[in-house]
């Protein structure tokens, strides 16, 4: 059977960590190939830069992914590169050293039904989440076990044929301080949402994909190409809906629709 080519007016993805062992590259090579879109924007923690310089790995699949977003490029497809914490020395490349996209600290754009919205990666809110530095170092060393607990799953899963599942995704939904952690990053973003009277706020960087309309303003978070897969997605009538990839693309798998996406 053929496979359903979606086509979107906007696409945004980020922290796909290309060059981290978890990385799900195969599930996003799948999202990328059976999709078209007018802008593709890159929120941030594309490439991990921070895993490389602790080890090499770049393995075939992390190169086609960055294939296949030069052939989109060249397809007439403008992409926006917003970098993030983990690959932040892509801010001092210039435009012909990139020679793929635009890159901006911070994006905005206004979708087909009128929203402003604006697009950072989401490290900026980090202060506003972490009680110390403790904390944060505790925080990274438990999502690291968790991640490498995941690993055995998705093989097991995998040998077995069943559908990905993320473990790391289903223990942090149960921990407490972890549902208190992304509750205070997602106000700060509201917060600073507000602020710069914007409609709505895109961003990544905690892993947790949602949408929510607080206090006027939609908060999204994209989610990740690690744990969850997912990516949220402008319909050419400006309909925003939040998408995961599943082992069959052609039925990508509904997270959540933007419950005001402008559209009357």
């Amino acid at each position: 059977m053929a496979k359903v080519i979606h086509t979107y007016r906007t696409v945004w993805l980020s922290d796909v960590h290309l060059g981290f062992k978890d990385c799900k590259a195969e599930y996003l090579i799948e999202f990328l190939q059976n999709m078209r879109c007018d802008k593709l924007i890159l929120a941030g923690d594309i490439v991990d830069f921070w895993a490389l310089k602790r080890q090499a790995y770049w393995p075939a699949a992390h190169m086609q992914v960055v294939q296949i977003l030069f052939e989109k490029a060249r397809q007439g497809t403008q992409i926006i590169y917003v970098p993030g914490n983990h690959d932040a020395a892509i801010r001092q490349l210039g435009q012909p050293e990139l020679n793929l996209a635009e890159i901006h600290h911070q994006y905005q754009h206004t979708t087909s039904s009128g929203l402003k919205v604006l697009v950072l990666h989401g490290d900026e809110f980090d202060a506003m989440v972490c009680y110390s530095k403790l904390t944060a170092l505790i925080g990274d060393l438990s999502y690291d076990l968790l991640l490498f607990l995941n690993r055995f799953v998705y093989r097991w899963r995998k040998r077995f044929g069943l559908n990905y599942w993320s473990l790391a995704g289903y223990i942090k939904e149960r921990i407490p301080k972890a549902n208190i952690a992304i509750a205070r990053y997602r106000q700060a973003a509201i917060t600073y949402a507000k602020r710069q009277q914007v409609d709505m706020l895109v961003c990544g960087h905690i892993h947790h994909p949602e949408v929510v309309t607080q206090q006027g303003v939609i908060y999204a978070n994209l989610g990740d190409w690690v744990e969850n897969c997912s990516a949220l997605v402008e319909e050419l009538d400006g309909r925003l809906h939040l998408v995961r990839s599943t082992e069959q693309t052609e039925s990508l798998e509904l997270l959540q629709e933007a419950p005001w996406s402008g559209v009357a």
